[in-house]
């Protein structure tokens, strides 16, 4: 038995923020957990530094070594600099996004589920569609076709939507701006209107919670749903296989 739970949504939601206070209290009450990130959760850096933050690539600054090195032959003198730099089209941005799915599903999910633990992803398959097919307008079913290629076909157990309007979570993120938190509101609300549409399309699976409530609250919320599912999927917190 095992049981996987996304935490998503829109750029200063509180994705990070819940996910880690989800995993510390899963912990605390005994339970096999494992956190982890997309993109992100199997190179030896983050990706998001690169992708994000396209003066990492301007000023040299880049961790070593910089391409991801399952890739062969890799994603280097032409396609990675145009990604990074925000040249690449949005079919190139979402071929990246899905190597990292991959191999993140592929290395850290499946393997761990296996074994019978829970596992927390900041961010999963759903952003995909928010950011790149509501928001930058590609093709929604061929990315689900690609998302259910990247993943091998899994899907959550309960996907955390933190809902909140786009003015507000950039508001909490001054300073130094990526290039998707610099897009613009319109393009922002485009995302949030892909999240609201996936949830409403999938109520069994999501948990729509307003991330504007106090950090604690909204902590609260969704350890209740999550508790209720343990108890209702009969998960024993000293049941994992050795592995």
């Amino acid at each position: 038995m095992s049981l996987f739970i996304i935490i998503d949504g829109g750029d200063g939601a509180g994705k990070t923020t819940q996910a880690t206070a989800l995993y510390r209290r899963l912990r605390r009450e005994g339970y096999p957990v494992v956190l982890t990130q997309e993109p992100g959760g199997t190179w030896p850096y983050d990706p998001r530094e690169l992708l994000t933050l396209p003066e990492s690539w301007r000023s040299g600054k880049l961790p070593s070594p910089y391409q991801p090195p399952l890739i062969v032959p890799p994603l280097a003198d032409h396609t990675l600099p145009e990604i990074i730099s925000g040249t690449a089209t949005p079919w190139m941005e979402l071929v990246f996004w899905m190597v990292a799915r991959a191999q993140l599903v592929a290395e850290v999910i499946r393997p761990h589920l296996s074994q019978g633990r829970i596992v927390i992803c900041d961010r999963y398959a759903p952003s995909s569609v928010a950011y790149q097919g509501y928001a930058r307008g590609l093709d929604i079913r061929l990315i689900e076709a690609a998302n259910a290629i990247a993943t091998q076909g899994l899907q959550p157990d309960l996907a955390v939507l933190l809902d909140i309007a786009p003015e507000i979570g950039l508001s909490r993120k001054p300073g130094r701006r990526d290039r998707f938190e610099e897009k613009g509101l319109t393009f922002h609300q485009k995302v949030r209107q892909g999240y609201l549409k996936m949830a409403a399309d999938d109520p069994k699976r999501w948990l729509v919670v307003d991330a504007t409530l106090p950090q604690g609250k909204v902590t609260e919320i969704i350890w209740e749903n999550v508790s209720t599912l343990l108890a209702e999927k009969g998960y024993s917190k000293s049941w994992v296989k050795n592995g």
